[in-house]
């Protein structure tokens, strides 16, 4: 298996991983205009691109997946719930799916609360193990705290979806799991995010404040302070949805 993390604009982290020997690879989460980097990885790792996924719709960047998938004739992957939502044609993805990237496999867990469609992607190498080795986690967890609830309105709804889908998604997986999520530090999708780019469930369930709150007290929390909406977030949103602008 072959793995690599781009730290990007915005403070977001986009990921590029598969397997050499049957030739099959994954783009997560590409930011617009990071096109060209993927191709050359690609090249590099002598692989065609097999899926182009992105977590969820972004508010705070224009993804670049959609012209990547064209670009290399690869599927775009949003969740199912995005049918009548978006403006284009996607090729679906739902809760329990298994993709198949060789020996890497990669399930679909829809986790839901940052926004509707969210996803995490959960990958394990069968020349490794069965077993999931690492899950890239979105806007969903990060590294020291989780995904804000607001940006689809009905913030306490949207926190209390974020709690259940860490709860009953990611925190049901062995500690020795590693995280990659889709931001860092300085990014507007969160708040108090560390500079660290990846952990592991074991040390965030320890260390993670928001993870140890109960149900009502992790929505008061999160709702509690807000951060400012990214910057242009309408016409980012509208783009990546495939409206008018």
């Amino acid at each position: 298996m072959f793995f690599k993390q781009l730290a990007t604009r915005e403070s977001s982290l986009s990921y590029f991983f598969g397997c050499a020997g049957k030739r099959k690879s994954v783009a997560v989460d590409v930011l617009a205009g990071d096109e060209q980097w993927f191709v050359d990885a690609a090249r590099d790792a002598d692989v065609p691109i097999s899926f182009v996924i992105d977590t969820h719709v972004h508010a705070d960047h224009y993804s670049g997946g959609r012209a990547l998938a064209d670009r290399v004739g690869a599927p775009y992957c949003l969740h199912a719930s995005n049918r009548g939502v978006v403006q284009f044609d996607f090729e679906p993805v739902h809760d329990g799916q298994v993709l198949d990237v060789g020996n890497v496999k990669v399930t679909v867990l829809h986790t839901p609360g940052h926004t509707l469609d969210s996803v995490c992607l959960l990958v394990s190498d069968a020349r490794r193990s069965d077993a999931p080795w690492f899950v890239v986690t979105g806007d969903t967890l990060f590294v020291g705290a989780v995904g804000r609830p607001d940006l689809a309105g009905h913030e306490r709804e949207m926190a209390g979806m974020i709690y259940d889908s860490l709860h009953k998604k990611l925190l049901s997986l062995p500690d020795e799991i590693e995280i990659y999520p889709g931001h860092q530090a300085g990014s507007a999708c969160g708040a108090g995010l560390s500079g660290k780019p990846s952990s592991t469930i074991g040390f965030e369930r320890r260390w993670n404040q928001a993870l140890s709150l109960s149900r009502e007290s992790f929505i008061a929390d999160l709702t509690a302070v807000i951060p400012p909406r990214p910057n242009n977030m309408d016409a980012i949103v509208r783009t990546n949805l495939g409206q008018p602008v």
